[in-house]
């Protein structure tokens, strides 16, 4: 977290680097030492729901998944949190939130602040019927309301329910699921985590969208390390994934 907020500082011209007080919480302590204006002490608060929700979810994810395949060589546990990161670091795993809201505020742009409902509609099926999908709906594996994302927007609803970049993420929530729905394709109409987590950092002044990743970098490594060890302690073997040979290849792709 020290390094982190102290990147935060540097790259974005914020000051110098702010000390860590060891009164703090870990995330309480992060917080801190981005600088960021928090007189209600809720950017605080804030901080300790996202280093949770995003520790880790599963280990099939990237990020998780090759730091325990490279944990389970029995590397130092830097280097496969270190490789872990260069996973979060792909667009496809690391940007989602950024994708999520910046679709958000282009619909804000686009409607000069929050859209009716079926202007909602309108624009989601057309977004649908140009082959587009709708960031932050739908996931690989949840089939329900990421229950990440349903904690966020509790936060939200509470803390800055009036801020228009939330209430457009809440709105696309009572709505894009019944489109979805009715379009068919989508085997999971629902949100997932990344829908609403870009919203608070904005709405707390966070808008530097480069630095979204790493604030997820801080939190996974949490959740990275605690399977790292868990990994260590039930003796678990190096991962050693199934291979297939070229006749396989072959039949699959119709060549024989």
């Amino acid at each position: 977290p020290s390094i982190a907020a102290g990147i935060y500082r540097k790259r974005f011209n914020k000051g110098p680097r702010i000390e860590p007080d060891d009164s703090l919480d870990w995330a309480g302590n992060f917080a801190h030492m981005m600088g960021v204006p928090d007189p209600t002490g809720e950017f605080a608060n804030m901080m300790r729901l996202y280093m949770v929700l995003h520790s880790d979810h599963e280990g099939g994810n990237v990020s998780a998944h090759t730091c325990h395949c490279v944990g389970s060589a029995l590397s130092d546990p830097f280097y496969a949190v270190s490789a872990g990161l260069n996973g979060l670091a792909g667009p496809l795993h690391g940007l989602a939130n950024q994708e999520c809201l910046r679709f958000v505020l282009a619909l804000k742009e686009k409607y000069n602040g929050v859209p009716t409902k079926k202007q909602l509609v309108d624009f989601a099926w057309e977004t649908l019927n140009a082959g587009k999908v709708i960031p932050g709906y739908g996931h690989a594996v949840l089939r329900v309301t990421d229950p990440r994302f349903l904690a966020f927007r509790d936060f939200g609803l509470k803390v800055c329910p009036d801020d228009e970049v939330f209430k457009i993420v809440d709105l696309l929530f009572n709505t894009i699921p019944d489109v979805l729905k009715e379009h068919g394709k989508a085997k999971n109409p629902w949100p997932n985590v990344d829908a609403g987590s870009g919203s608070l950092l904005y709405h707390f002044g966070v808008k530097e969208f480069d630095y979204y990743t790493v604030l997820f970098g801080v939190s996974r490594s949490l959740g990275m390390l605690s399977q790292l060890i868990m990994s260590r302690g039930l003796g678990e073997p190096i991962e050693r994934p199934k291979s297939v040979g070229t006749d396989w290849v072959k039949k699959f792709v119709g060549a024989e």
